[in-house]
């Protein structure tokens, strides 16, 4: 920054000098000096500024892949949260399809009166289990949103990143 300031005041200060024509006419060399420290201040001016526009680009750049970065790790941990839930729900499923099997078999064996009480516990187990089921279902489906938002967030990030380097493109 401090060189492209610099850079603009020695092009403004070798622009604003004039020389007399009688005096480029006794000494041609002051001439030619004057616009070789201008040709040098206007090339300095170039490549600071050039130096300067590059460094933000490639500092929105870095911060772009740095938020294109934690968002794919989210995601990652995500995918691995639902896959746990979705395996949870189809153990919960399995036993409680074991438990009315089980309630079905044992009620035919065993006298009414005991049939009745363990109807009643089974259940208020299945009723539980249930519950764990509902529970479970709901963290899934708020899991899955979450990873749509993540996919969502991931897609913008990455259209943002080709139009800076769509832009960038088109700069050079």
């Amino acid at each position: 920054l401090f060189l492209f300031a610099d850079a603009v005041r020695e092009v403004k200060k070798y622009s604003a000098v004039h020389v007399n024509e009688k005096a480029a006419n006794v000494n041609a060399n002051a001439f030619d000096h004057i616009q070789m420290k201008l040709f040098r201040s206007q090339r300095n001016l170039y490549l600071s500024g050039f130096s300067l526009f590059l460094w933000l680009v490639l500092r929105r750049t870095v911060t772009l892949l740095t938020q294109l970065a934690k968002g794919m790790a989210s995601h990652a941990a995500l995918e691995t949260q639902v896959n746990d839930a979705t395996e949870a729900a189809k153990k919960y499923m399995a036993e409680n399809e074991r438990l009315q099997e089980a309630l079905s078999e044992k009620g035919s064996s065993k006298k009414k009166e005991s049939a009745e009480a363990t109807d009643e516990k089974l259940k208020e187990e299945v009723e539980h289990l249930k519950a764990e089921l509902q529970k479970t279902s709901n963290a899934l489906h708020k899991a899955n949103n979450e990873v749509t938002a993540v996919k969502k967030q991931s897609e913008g990030l990455k259209r943002e990143y080709d139009n800076l380097m769509k832009e960038y493109e088109w700069l050079q």
